[in-house]
Parts: structure tokens; C-alpha cells; sequence
């Protein structure tokens, strides 16, 4: 399989220019959300026939829906104006949070052995509240994200924030590349409607019944935190970056033993690499997974 690297994709996607959305004249949420529903369930003859609830908080989950199983196509000038519009509306009400003023970890963790904790953080929360120079995604193979409706992955919900652009960015990588991501590397897109400036994707192992956890998998993983920095290490703008808990969930990697990879491999390469990084974030979602990390930290 083929990995391209950041300068055989960088221009076509216009990387280092800073997005600008292109707002439609009408800034009510609630007809922007009318307007964007009718021309999403109009765009092909498989929707067309669905209904359109009531409830505004309903719509917008159809909206999202719709661009979970939307294939990676160029918008309509109308249709990218009121859909920027709205996702802007949408993020300038986050209730966001800075990566770089979140507590180092050796604020948390006094007695951590971790190498680099001070360049550190835990976090709980939505990684798409995360104002980071760049987040990570845990993608698929495909980098298209996750086109299962509504599904619960971070996947999903990065794109679903970020709108159908990065789709397309993704697409326009994967076309150039000429073969699906390999498992272990990154590649980076503009972040688009999220608060931060870039999303790196990375492919992380899977690991199933059929494939019980191994050393081809540890290895995998760590590859994925390592090209991640590597990659993000290539542009100088990107000084804090939010991790996800890679490869578990869905993808099936004991959430105990990922933590542990994931804080010593960010760890070692800290130390290893004259860097310009201020902050690395491992982003949490429920409790238990804060616990898992603040196990690894103490």
C-alpha cells in the first residue's frame, strides 16, 4: 500500500489557508435549519420521501444524519452558505475549553513518573469542545468518517462538527494516495466549523475476537500516537494537540492497556524530539475512562 506524505496532498487542499466560511444573510438558527433540511432530503431520490419532524432539536439530528451517509461531493453555493452558517452559529455557542490553559498533568499527578507530564493534560469531555491547534481522529481505513447515522464514535462526531468539507478533503487525499489509510500512519485537514485549526487522522488496530490483542497491535498503536506527533511536528503553527483514546470503543483495544500506551509513547517521544509543542491532551468521555488515565498518571 502507498502513503503518501504532507507535500503530495498539503496544496490540494489548501492546508495552510485559514478557512473562512462563507456566510448566508439569514443568521436565524431555526431557518437555517428548515432551509438546510429541505435541500439535504431533496439532494437525491433515496431521501426525498422522508419526513421532516417537527421539533427543532429532531431536524437537526436529521440534518446530521444526512451528512453521516452523504458521499464526499461539492456543495451547491446556496447549500455551503446556509450550512456554514449554521455550523458557525453552532460552534460560536460552544462552551469551549483551551488546551493550553488546561492543568499539566504534574499539577494533577505531583508524584507521576510519567516522562514530559508538564507537557501534559487529562481532559473529560467532547473532544469537538476542545480549542486545540489540533485534534486527532480516531478515522477507518477509508478517512471518509463514519457513515453510520447518528453513531456514537468520536469519528462521527468530529465530522458531524466540522462539516462535509472534511469529507471531501479526506476523499481528495485518499484519491491521490490511491489506496485505502494504512493502519499506524496520519495524515492532516484544516478543522473547518471545530474550534481547533486541524484534525490528524490516524488509523488505529482493531482488535477483535478473532484477533486477540498481540504485539502486532501494541505496535500498530504506538505508531499511531508517533506519526501523529511526527506529522503535526511538520507544521509550526500547531503547538497543542488533543488526543482521543485511539482504538478502543469500537475498534475493541483494552482501554487499560491503550492508556498506558498512549501516555508512554506521547511520553517517550516528548523526550526524545526537540519539539515545539506546549501541550498534549488525552481526551476522556465517561468516567471510567478518566479513571483509566488517572490510574496510569499516579
Amino acid at each position: 500500500m502507498a502513503n503518501i506524505g504532507l507535500q503530495e496532498y498539503a496544496n490540494a487542499i489548501r492546508l495552510y489557508e485559514p478557512f473562512e466560511p462563507v456566510m448566508a444573510e439569514n443568521t436565524s438558527k431555526e431557518t437555517l435549519t428548515d432551509e438546510v433540511l429541505e435541500i439535504l432530503r431533496n439532494e437525491k431520490a433515496g431521501t426525498q420521501d422522508i419526513d421532516i419532524p417537527d421539533d427543532q432539536i429532531a431536524k437537526r439530528r436529521l440534518i446530521r444524519a444526512l451528512l453521516n451517509i452523504r458521499q464526499p461531493l461539492p456543495l451547491k453555493k446556496e447549500m455551503m452558505q446556509k450550512l456554514d452558517a449554521l455550523l458557525h452559529l453552532e460552534k460560536e455557542e460552544k462552551d469551549t475549553v483551551s488546551a493550553a490553559e488546561l492543568p499539566n498533568a504534574v499539577a494533577d499527578f505531583p508524584d507521576t513518573g510519567i516522562q514530559c507530564a508538564e507537557s501534559m493534560a487529562l481532559w473529560q469531555g467532547n473532544i469537538t469542545d476542545i480549542k486545540a491547534d489540533a485534534i486527532v481522529n480516531a478515522a477507518n481505513e477509508k478517512l471518509l468518517g463514519c457513515m453510520q447515522p447518528l453513531h456514537d464514535c468520536v469519528d462521527n462526531a468530529i465530522h458531524s462538527a466540522a462539516g462535509p468539507m472534511l469529507r471531501d478533503d479526506c476523499a481528495e487525499i485518499i484519491h491521490r494516495q490511491k489506496s485505502d489509510e494504512e493502519i499506524g500512519t496520519a495524515k492532516i485537514t484544516r478543522g473547518y466549523h471545530l474550534p481547533s485549526a486541524y484534525v490528524i487522522h490516524t488509523v488505529g488496530p482493531a482488535v477483535t475476537n478473532e484477533t486477540p490483542l498481540n504485539d502486532v497491535h501494541v505496535a500498530e498503536l504506538i505508531s499511531s500516537y508517533q506519526s501523529c506527533l511526527d506529522l503535526a511536528h511538520e507544521i509550526e503553527d500547531i503547538r497543542t494537540i488533543a488526543f482521543p483514546a485511539i482504538s478502543t470503543g469500537v475498534f475493541g483495544f483494552p482501554k487499560q492497556r491503550a492508556a498506558e500506551i498512549a501516555v508512554t509513547t506521547v511520553g517517550n517521544w516528548l523526550k526524545q524530539n526537540d519539539h515545539h509543542f506546549d501541550r498534549i491532551v488525552f481526551n476522556v468521555y465517561s468516567e471510567a475512562d478518566k479513571a483509566i488515565y488517572e490510574d496510569v498518571f499516579k
